[in-house]
């Protein structure tokens, strides 16, 4: 551990037992730096990190204080406050660092998962560097040795493309939403995964798109449901996720693969496939849509948010060079250049050479954590959509179909759990027994205990 966390973690160690209180006067800098052995910078930049933080005062001329206001009176209380459970509360807290809650159904890896330590190594590379291309905008595009370096990775998936076919956006939230902007227009009827992603949802609705959800199954889509949706609506775009399905887990298999190419072909629609779990399934478990129709009518998105770390940001659209023209051209409009500082610092993690086996340890862990979590759900009594290969996410729900699961959201949080109620994935946000789970934090027995304790309320009630 470096010396400046050392000293750092030491004081706050301190203040949190009282042995510095309030108000209290930490030792100078030379006399701290003394008494640890290290230089007199270290001291300076541990207590500087205090400062920021707001655990310490810097009061000129006299020296270092323990903050008068206590940490502990600034820290996020449990929310309790709203009364509904619903997608907007769930976009709006989501992405907030409230650690009193158990997120038991978010949407992300844990951190301890993620590739850090090669981010770090990247970092510290990269600062040795030249100032050249630390301070420009970039190019359009995006920065060409990430580029390629992500064109050698889609050609492990089996997708043959070209560097001008890749196109780096601000995550694959912003991929999604340039795709979505030069394929369609206002009012038109845009066709998704039904359960789908909240956060998918809203951006399309927020373009004035008309949502037509098609039934999910754990082959893949419905396909009659596809064929017929399409058909009854001229729908332009199917926006799906082949592999590792969010909130499913479920995988799309090569026959039903190769019917949604064939009813895109004949209904004249592009497929928009959100490859974003990509590594995280099984070697051969994945059927990836790109790699069969070549980028003709397959828009292939991805993202390192699942398996570097999504402080990143990086994305990219993966598609044909007519297409990656009219990415450029709505991508420069929109935000001009992506940045090339994150996308050096990206390039920097893939090229180190521990990317690879990073991947497939996070994937393994994640498949172990499917079976453990699978089990414990089924034990505490609730019914699985499917096992999945791997990836975060797990559809489980209560055996009765008439389960008030807003409210059993709000008891949720009442014990400290941030739960995720299927309705939330319906473009129609009807009432559904389902949950969504994440199984790099669901594996909690106290949550198994809640679940279990609903499940047997549940079949009290059907017996009276």
């Amino acid at each position: 551990m470096p010396l400046v966390r050392q000293v750092y973690d030491a004081l706050l160690a301190q203040m949190a037992s009282s042995a510095m209180k309030p108000g209290d006067r930490l030792p100078s800098v030379r006399v701290l730096a003394g008494d640890c052995g290290v230089s007199t910078m270290t001291i300076t930049n541990a207590y500087q990190r205090l400062v920021a933080e707001g655990h310490v005062e810097a009061r000129r001329a006299s020296g270092y204080y323990v903050a008068e206001t206590e940490r502990s009176a600034t820290r996020r209380k449990p929310f309790l406050g709203r009364t509904s459970v619903d997608s907007l509360w769930l976009l709006k807290h989501v992405y907030e660092d409230d650690r009193t809650l158990l997120n038991a159904g978010c949407g992300w890896i844990p951190p301890e998962m993620l590739h850090i330590d090669g981010v770090r190594r990247a970092l510290a590379a990269l600062s040795r560097k030249s100032a050249a291309g630390l301070a420009n905008y970039g190019t359009p595009y995006g920065y060409l040795p990430l580029r390629q370096q992500i064109q050698t990775l889609l050609a492990q998936q089996g997708i043959e493309t070209a560097p001008h076919q890749i196109v780096l956006t601000h995550g694959a939230s912003q991929a999604l939403n340039l795709v979505a902007r030069c394929l369609l227009q206002p009012r038109d009827v845009v066709l998704v995964d039904e359960p789908g992603s909240t956060n998918l949802y809203a951006m399309l609705r927020s373009l004035d798109l008309k949502l037509v959800g098609v039934e999910r199954t754990v082959n893949g889509p419905d396909l009659a449901a596809l064929q017929s949706l399409a058909q009854r609506h001229g729908a332009k775009a199917f926006f799906t996720s082949t592999n590792l399905h969010n909130p499913t887990g479920s995988q799309c298999t090569p026959a039903v693969a190769y019917q949604m190419l064939r009813l895109a072909e004949q209904l004249d629609f592009r497929i928009v496939d959100n490859d974003v779990m990509a590594g995280l399934e099984p070697p051969g478990a994945a059927t990836t849509l790109a790699s069969l129709d070549g980028l003709q009518r397959v828009i292939h998105i991805g993202s390192f948010s699942k398996t570097v770390s999504p402080a990143l940001r990086v994305g990219f659209v993966a598609c044909n060079e007519e297409f990656a023209e009219k990415l450029i051209l709505q991508k420069m409009v929109n935000s001009l250049t992506t940045s090339e500082l994150t996308e050096r610092l990206l390039h920097g993690v893939l090229v180190e050479g521990r990317y690879r086996a990073h991947v497939t340890k996070l994937a393994e862990r994640l498949q172990a954590a499917q079976a453990t979590v699978c089990d414990r759900l089924e034990a505490a009594g609730m019914q699985l959509f499917t096992r999945p290969a791997g990836g975060p996410f797990l559809w489980a729900r209560f055996e009765r179909d008439d389960v008030d699961m807003r409210a059993l959201a709000q008891r949720a949080i009442a014990e400290s759990f941030l739960l995720a109620p299927g309705d939330l994935f319906r473009t129609d946000l009807r009432a559904t027994p389902w949950l969504r789970f994440n199984v790099g934090y669901a594996d909690d027995p106290r949550l198994y205990r809640f679940l279990a304790q609903e499940a047997r309320g549940l079949r009290s009630k059907a017996k009276a």
